[in-house]
C-alpha cells in the first residue's frame, strides 16, 4: 500500500520517497520473470506428469502460499453461499480451465508459442467488452489495436504459409486459454466487484475452489505416474508456489500501490521472457515470424488498453461525444497470465 506522506524537516523522508519507485519496479520485474518462466515450468512439468496432474500440483502449491498469507494476516475465507458459487465460476475460468489448457497445449507446441498466445488476452478482453460491458465504449484507437493485434497473431502462426508445421490443436488450446481469462474478468467485474470481502480472502477462496475442481477431475482422467521425476516435480512446485501463489500476492500489491493500468503492463513483458527462457533453457527454435508477430501482438494489445481522451469518438459514431469514464471495480481484476 502507499506510504502516507509525513511532513518532516529531516532528509531521510525525501530519500525514502526516492527509493519507493525502485521498490515497486523490482517487484514488477520479479512478477514479469516468474510469469514468463511459468511456460517453461509447465513444459518441464509435462515431461513427467499428465497435464491435469501438472495443473492440480500447481494449484495445490499456489493455494498453500495463499493459505499461509491468510494465516499471517489473520484473514478468513469468504462467507455466504452466493459468494462461494460466484467464486466457483471465477475459479473455473481464471484458474482451472486456462491452466489445464496451457498445460495440454505444451504437449505439442513450444513454450515460446504458448507465452505469445497468452499475450492475446487483452485482445480477447477488448473484443468481449464491446459486447458484455456497456460502459466500455470502443474508440477508433482501440478498434485499430484489436485489428493490429490479431494481424500479429496471424503473423506468429504463419498464415501465409497455410499454418505449415503448426500443431493446430495445441495452438487452439493456448488461444482458448487466453480467451478464458477475460471471460473470467468480466464475470468477476459483474458479480464480485462490490464484495465486502478482502482481496486476499476472495483470491484464497478462488484458488481453493479451483484446486477442488481439479482434484475431482484429475483422478477420473489420468493414471498415477509410474515413478516420480524430481525435475518435473520441482518445476510444478515452482510453477505453483511462485507462478501462482506468490505472483498473485505481488500482483495485488502492485495494483494497490501503482494502480491497475501500470500493474497490467506486466502482460507485455511476459511473452518476451517466455520466449527468451524457451530458447535459452529448452533450446526451442524460432522462425523470424514469431518475434515479429509477437511485437505486433504487443503493439495491438497496448493500443486496446489506451486511455480514451476527451476528444476521441467511439468507433462507428458520427457525432462527437465525450467518452464516459470507465467503471472502476473495487476489486482489482486478475491479470491474464499463465
Amino acid at each position: 500500500m502507499s506510504t502516507p506522506t509525513v511532513s518532516s524537516p529531516h532528509p531521510s523522508v525525501p530519500a525514502a520517497r526516492d527509493r519507493r519507485p525502485l521498490h515497486w519496479r523490482v517487484r514488477f520485474a520479479f512478477l514479469s520473470l516468474i510469469w514468463g518462466f511459468s511456460f517453461l515450468f509447465m513444459k518441464v512439468g509435462t515431461e513427467g506428469f499428465a497435464p491435469f496432474q501438472v495443473t492440480l500440483g500447481r494449484l495445490v502449491f499456489g493455494t498453500a502460499v495463499l493459505v499461509v498469507a491468510m494465516a499471517v494476516k489473520r484473514e478468513r475465507l469468504p462467507r455466504g453461499a452466493r459468494t462461494w458459487a460466484r467464486l466457483a465460476v471465477a475459479a473455473f475460468f481464471l484458474n482451472a480451465l486456462p491452466f489445464s489448457l496451457f498445460a495440454y497445449s505444451e504437449l505439442t507446441i513450444p513454450s515460446t508459442l504458448a507465452g505469445i498466445c497468452n499475450a492475446t488476452s487483452p485482445l480477447w478482453g477488448m473484443a468481449l467488452s464491446l459486447v458484455a460491458l456497456s460502459e466500455d465504449r470502443p474508440t477508433r484507437v482501440r478498434v485499430a489495436g484489436l485489428g493490429l493485434g490479431f494481424l500479429g497473431v496471424l503473423t506468429v502462426l504463419g498464415a501465409w504459409q497455410g499454418f505449415h508445421g503448426l500443431d493446430a490443436r495445441g495452438t487452439a488450446m493456448a488461444l482458448l486459454a487466453s480467451l478464458s481469462y477475460p471471460v473470467g474478468w468480466i464475470y468477476v467485474r459483474r458479480t464480485l466487484a462490490g464484495s465486502s470481502e478482502s482481496h486476499l480472502s476472495l483470491t484464497g477462496g478462488q484458488l481453493l475452489l479451483a484446486t477442488l475442481q481439479l482434484a475431482v477431475v484429475t483422478p477420473l482422467l489420468t493414471d498415477l505416474p509410474g515413478h516420480l521425476s524430481l525435475v518435473p516435480l520441482l518445476a510444478i512446485a515452482a510453477l505453483g508456489a511462485l507462478g501462482t501463489g506468490v505472483a498473485m500476492l505481488v500482483q495485488y500489491g502492485l495494483v494497490a500501490e501503482v494502480g491497475p493500468t501500470t500493474a497490467q503492463m506486466v502482460t507485455y513483458f511476459v511473452p518476451i521472457i517466455a520466449t527468451a527462457a524457451g530458447v535459452a533453457v529448452l533450446g526451442e527454435q524460432l522462425a523470424w515470424s514469431t518475434p515479429v508477430g509477437a511485437v505486433i501482438v504487443l503493439a495491438g494489445a497496448a493500443l486496446t488498453q489506451a486511455r480514451p481522451r476527451s476528444g476521441d469518438r467511439p468507433a462507428g459514431t458520427c457525432a462527437a461525444r465525450r467518452e464516459q469514464p470507465e467503471a472502476k471495480p473495487s476489486r482489482p481484476e486478475p491479470a491474464g497470465k499463465a
